[in-house]
């Protein structure tokens, strides 16, 4: 059995910016804050994280009614900045996910900084949610080190026997590459996100390709063709 653990911005796909514009309008809608916003780092991090820089950037306080307002103007906000974002699915994936999901010995998983919801929302649009079984998320995790150990969690509950050598995350951040270590796990990094394959090829992943239609030779090592 090999368990695939998928990130999706900047891995699966590239949504244009929606998930970035419905936090900022989020933020716009229930605390009236409209300055634009700098300095706050997305790549490879949790949602939690980025909404809490949110906050403190506005000095809005955290407190559960504030993140609850939040939260739920985001979801209702996010699919119509995917809309209107031209986002996109990124080159290699569908095939390499179709093909994926057809074979027995394959189970398939996310583990993502965003929200369950959001990812949720963002697959959806792009026709892709219905392919991955269990995950890990950043609705409660500030680091993405933690959200590995979830999506492992979740992946022991299905498949108790499964061990570390048998786990590959795939991700385009240095952070994907060091979650996947947090866990044990081997690590494809690909050069579809915001790093270069030389910047990646620094945190020394056990692949790195520059997309997604590059992965025969990663499949044939699985022994899935």
């Amino acid at each position: 059995m090999h368990v695939l653990l998928f990130d999706i911005d900047g891995t699966l796909i590239d949504a244009g910016g929606a998930g970035q514009s419905a936090m900022e309008q989020a933020v716009a809608r229930e605390f009236c804050e409209t300055r634009p916003v700098q300095g706050i780092h997305t790549a490879g991090r949790t949602d939690r994280a980025i909404g809490h820089d949110l906050f403190d950037y506005y000095s809005i306080p955290t407190t559960d009614a504030n993140w609850s307002r939040y939260l739920e103007a985001y979801y209702s906000l996010l699919p119509g900045t995917l809309q209107n974002c031209p986002g996109a699915v990124l080159p290699g994936v569908v095939s390499l996910i179709e093909q994926l999901s057809g074979h027995e010995d394959v189970f398939l998983g996310l583990l993502t900084g965003n929200f369950a919801v959001g990812a949720k929302l963002k697959l959806e649009h792009y026709g892709l949610y219905h392919h991955f079984r269990i995950g890990g998320f950043g609705d409660l995790r500030l680091h993405r080190d933690d959200v590995a150990r979830d999506a492992l969690a979740a992946v022991k509950i299905q498949l108790p026997d499964v061990s570390a050598e048998q786990i590959w995350v795939v991700g385009d951040t240095p952070a994907d590459v060091k979650c996947g270590r947090a866990i044990g796990a081997n690590v494809l990094a690909v050069a579809t996100g915001i790093f270069e394959s030389a910047q990646l090829a620094e945190h020394q992943p056990d692949v790195l390709l520059d997309d997604l239609t590059l992965s025969g030779d990663w499949l044939r090592q699985l022994k899935l063709v």
